[in-house]
């Protein structure tokens, strides 16, 4: 094997002409001479086969087009994370950045100027005071010197290593076993390979807070092997990782406080179940998960359910809600705050003004709704006009404004199990009804119920340019 190459080479993650790839063959392509890698692009448009190659399977690719042979002088293994420190932070001989005048900085072919750049190179340059450390994209694949990145960065509590060369998760740990105060890690858009089996927890991300792993291709079982090792997390973002099957976490994940998992096709709202007992959860972002419909079925309506006790807001943008009946189950959370669900087709008839008044309506402890505080008058508003609009409804259904005779049949509490409450909260709010009349010509008296009396307006009055003038009194009680 070529000396330029890794003992480890295959499966490791490499760089070439700026695309990423993973090494899956190592060896001869007869009838050529020397040695070849065969990889699998993440582009699989930049590929020219599937590791099959003149009738020959060196290895296999996941599309037609993904794969493709190439020279090992052409491939980039990375660096060691030390080294992509320094790269950044440091201005060392290895990176391509010169000065120029005193004004000026020198990148490549490229020259900009200056401002206030020479203390935050000052700054910069002394790593050992470095708390929040990004090399994102900085090809880094390795751990580098043991021990060095602790005697040189002793005080770290944050790292991006988002779309790098990260091949395992034992690198990572590699890495964070050097850092004493790990808080926040960035991991995304890194293909590894994760463990197997169950990891215990080792220490190395106990004080680990807000963890990263968005387009990493983790599935959940993975997670939950992984989890006993992550003790304190808060945060976790699993964002387009194709996860599609949940599992119910066992004594893990207890502390988690926000769970990210947009653009991974669940579809089934039932999968929810499986993380609903998460005590601490209060954020969760569903955005482009396929989700039409959700059920809390330990709860009738009307009642709080056990489910999700701590969650205060939910994201379920760009998804397939098109049922009011979704919007009728969160009202079970008790603890529910804030909604987003833009981008649905829910009641597409509807104006976007109607649409917030309805979900408003139907909500009762909403708070915030796509980002747009709910204030009181304007949660009065949409009740009121929730009544009112479904009223005609609500008297056919056997409803009645005399609690002995108000027996409306199950369907209309289906499908609006919070008319009645609103009914009783907003008693002295009633909606007039005016039966049509020909005004022409016409004696007439109108008696309006008040706080302090009746408002009362009688006399003959006729269309005159095709407006009436009638004058009012008010009698007071």
């Amino acid at each position: 094997m070529s000396s330029i190459l890794p003992s480890d080479a295959l499966g490791r993650r490499i760089l070439c002409d700026m695309e990423y790839a993973t090494v899956q063959y190592v060896g001869s392509v007869p009838p050529t001479k020397g040695l070849w890698i065969g990889v699998e692009w993440d582009n699989p448009q930049r590929g020219k086969h599937d590791g099959n190659h003149k009738g020959i399977r060196y290895f296999k690719c996941r599309h037609p087009t993904g794969g493709s042979f190439i020279r090992p002088d052409k491939v980039n293994f990375g660096v060691g994370f030390l080294t992509a420190v320094k790269n950044r932070y440091g201005l060392n001989d290895e990176q391509d950045v010169a000065c120029g005048k005193d004004d000026e900085l020198v990148l490549g072919k490229k020259t900009v100027e200056l401002v206030g750049f020479d203390s935050v190179l000052e700054e910069q340059s002394q790593l050992n005071k470095l708390e929040n450390i990004s090399v994102r994209e900085c090809a880094v694949s390795h751990v580098g010197q043991k021990e060095e990145i602790n005697r040189t960065c002793p005080i770290i509590k944050s790292i991006d290593l988002s779309k790098n060369l990260l091949s395992s998760w034992e690198t990572v740990i590699d890495i964070a076993s050097q850092v004493q105060n790990l808080e926040i890690l960035h991991l995304s858009e890194n293909k590894m390979k994760f463990p197997s089996a169950a990891t215990p927890g080792s220490g190395t991300f106990d004080k680990l807070r807000v963890l990263a792993l968005n387009r990493t291709g983790v599935t959940w079982v993975e997670v939950l092997l992984c989890a006993p090792g992550w003790p304190a997390l808060e945060e976790l973002y699993l964002a387009s990782n194709d996860i599609t099957v949940l599992e119910r976490p066992t004594n893990v994940l207890q502390t988690l406080k926000l769970l990210d998992l947009s653009s991974n096709q669940l579809i089934d709202g039932n999968q929810l179940h499986l993380i609903a007992h998460l005590p601490r959860l209060e954020k969760l972002i569903l955005s482009d998960t396929g989700i039409s419909s959700v059920c809390f079925p330990d709860a009738e309506f009307g009642k709080k359910a056990k489910m999700f006790p701590s969650l205060k807001h939910l994201v379920v943008d760009n998804n397939k809600i098109s049922q009011w009946s979704f919007v009728n189950e969160l009202d079970k959370l008790q603890s529910l705050e804030s909604l987003q669900c833009w981008n649905n087709p829910l009641g597409p008839e509807k104006s976007p003004e109607t649409l917030r008044q309805l979900i408003i309506a139907k909500i009762g402890q909403l708070k915030f709704l796509n980002k747009s505080e709910i204030l009181p008058q304007e949660r009065k508003g949409a009740e009121l006009d929730y009544r009112k609009m479904f009223g005609n409804e609500w008297l056919a259904a056997g409803g009645h404004q005399d609690p002995d005779k108000n027996r409306p049949h199950e369907e209309f509490l289906a499908a609006h199990p919070r008319y009645q409450l609103l009914c009783l909260r907003h008693s002295s709010e009633s909606w007039l009804q005016i039966p049509a009349l020909n005004w022409s010509n016409k004696e007439w008296t109108l008696r309006v119920p008040c706080a302090r009396g009746v408002f009362s307006t009688s006399g003959y009055h006729a269309f005159w340019g095709g407006a009436i003038s009638p004058s009012f009194h008010c009698c007071i009680a």
